[in-house]
């Protein structure tokens, strides 16, 4: 008996039926909205992106709220047509307002997508400190400092916490290796923490 080389997760292929039946329904929709041919098609696709473009915004660490507003934006749409097409709305007799809204859609998610895309993403504020002892350079007599690791205040915030509960289990200070893996964070980021911590 041959094996699969690709384990098969139930999870996935539920999400990608998901997918498939809500990529239906916005084409449907669409279509039924008088966006025939290759613009049906492109409407579950600018959904679709915009989605991903959120989602992306939204793990980018950065400012979440565009990244909940356009991925607000881009369910209401993908759970619209899935409630507008499952009966409640008669296909063949669309209301003006939806001609309106299905027309419009095109400039929404290129708005959004621009702005998700190209926007400004605001980064906490940071404090710098260096991680560890300048080398010295040999050009001339000239040394040159090693750049400094930025920490935001809220990072260190958390790692004080951390470290304080440690302290709390096992009675000594917590060390580097272990402030990192508790932090998930590269080792320069824990040493600039962990000087912040004495």
């Amino acid at each position: 008996m041959t094996r699969l080389p690709v384990r098969l997760d139930a999870v996935l292929v539920q999400a990608l039926i998901a997918a498939a039946l809500s990529f239906a329904h916005l084409h449907d929709l669409a279509a039924a909205a008088g966006q025939d041919g290759w613009k049906a098609w492109a409407y579950p696709v600018s959904v679709d992106l915009l989605l991903v473009a959120a989602w992306r915004r939204l793990r980018s660490g950065g400012s979440k709220a565009a990244g909940w507003c356009w991925f607000l934006v881009a369910l209401t749409a993908s759970l619209g047509a899935n409630v507008a097409t499952a009966g409640l709305l008669d296909l063949g007799a669309v209301p003006a307002w939806l001609r309106i809204l299905v027309a419009g859609w095109p400039a929404v998610a290129f708005l959004g997508g621009t702005l998700l895309a190209h926007g400004a993403i605001e980064e906490p504020e940071a404090v710098s400190v260096p991680v560890s002892e300048p080398p010295a350079v040999k050009a001339g007599s000239a040394t040159s400092p090693q750049p400094a690791t930025p920490v935001p205040p809220a990072l260190v915030a958390h790692a004080r916490k951390v470290a304080d509960d440690h302290r709390a289990r096992t009675g000594t200070p917590i060390d580097t290796p272990t402030l990192r893996a508790r932090l998930g964070v590269p080792l320069p980021l824990a040493e600039a923490i962990a000087s912040q911590l004495t």
